[in-house]
């Protein structure tokens, strides 16, 4: 548009060419509000059209080059402005010159790489986004369209359950096993907690999922706790001998994948912590970390190579070994 509003003005529309068979899901924005995104695999091609519209048939557009771009970011809230582009793929779809009429584009960018989950959390936000660009002398048309990418994994069947001792010297002596080390997005965390030994008066004792975040390098390292669930196991005294059974089903709550140091910027980890809490609310309380990982919905053959590589970037080259041998700990494979 020119400085006065004559001349001529456009608008971009970026549409995807499968957009009525690809799915649809829901994803936090920064507002804490749920929007629905088109989902995309890693290794997807992203193909689509940029639509430019003229406003003023006939008058003439100027340009200096149309291009379309697909980029995944990763932006820290407490460094805004200064984005970190882990993948960054241009297509030129115009030379310089001049339009006097609306012009459709097609665009492919074949078999993306999209190493990382998309994130909205607390102090960090992971995003997709593709971008058209009509560059101009004083303005340039700019359009995004952002996208939601989920990271699948597969892991051993076999895997290992927790077992872990807590207590305070000849006070309060408990056992508590978990099923499993690792545990996908709508799984069951099975359990039993046992008393062995109880000299204080317990009133209440609950298990709490819990999110940490960490962000940054260095000194400006920021953890975020962020209780996700609470679970009462009981509410009463136990007596010596006792065993209680946990069953916590992930299902109905909001929870990501595991993330490990994504992209040296930050990380995503979750934590069981079991609380108990006596007649003079003192509170006592274990914490265990697990691996959650995101399972497809519908194996497909096309995905089982993208979810090994997906299982690949997750664990490290080093646990791929182990997850061929599943009869090792898996314990190890939780491991830094």
């Amino acid at each position: 548009m020119s400085f006065f509003g004559f001349g001529q003005s456009a608008e971009l529309e970026l549409v995807l060419s499968d957009a009525e068979s690809r799915r649809r899901v829901e994803h936090k924005t920064e507002e804490g509000k749920k929007e629905k995104y088109f989902l995309f695999y890693d290794g997807e091609t992203v193909s689509g059209r940029v639509v430019l519209t003229l406003k003023h048939p006939n008058k003439r557009l100027e340009h200096q080059g149309i291009k379309v771009e697909f980029i995944g970011q990763i932006e820290l809230y407490y460094d805004r402005g200064n984005h970190h582009e882990f993948v960054s793929l241009v297509k030129d779809l115009a030379r310089p010159g001049e339009f006097t009429q609306s012009q459709t584009f097609d665009f492919e960018f074949t078999h993306v790489e999209k190493p990382y989950e998309s994130y909205t959390g607390q102090n960090v936000k992971l995003r997709y986004f593709l971008r058209a660009t009509v560059s101009r002398r004083l303005n340039d048309v700019v359009k995004e369209m952002d996208i939601v990418v989920h990271t699948l994994s597969t892991y051993p069947e076999l895997n290992s359950s927790i077992k872990m001792e807590v207590g305070i010297e000849d006070c309060l002596h408990i056992e508590f096993e978990y099923n499993k080390s690792k545990y996908h997005l709508k799984d069951v965390i099975v359990g039993k907690i046992y008393f062995l030994l109880v000299r204080i008066k317990i009133k209440h004792m609950e298990i709490d999922i819990i999110k940490r975040e960490t962000t940054g390098t260095g000194p400006n390292v920021y953890h975020e706790n962020d209780t996700i669930a609470k679970y009462e196991i009981m509410d009463g005294a136990p007596v010596r001998g006792e065993s209680i059974p946990i069953r916590l089903f992930l299902a109905g709550y909001e929870l990501t994948p595991t993330m490990r140091d994504i992209n040296k910027k930050f990380s995503v980890r979750y934590y069981l912590n079991l609380v108990l809490i006596d007649e003079e609310e003192r509170r006592y309380f274990k914490q265990q970390e697990v691996v959650l990982w995101r399972k497809g919905d519908i194996v497909r053959k096309s995905m089982s190579h993208q979810a090994a590589i997906a299982s690949q970037r997750f664990e490290g080259t080093s646990s791929h070994s182990e997850a061929k041998t599943p009869s090792q700990p898996a314990e190890n494979n939780g491991r830094q």
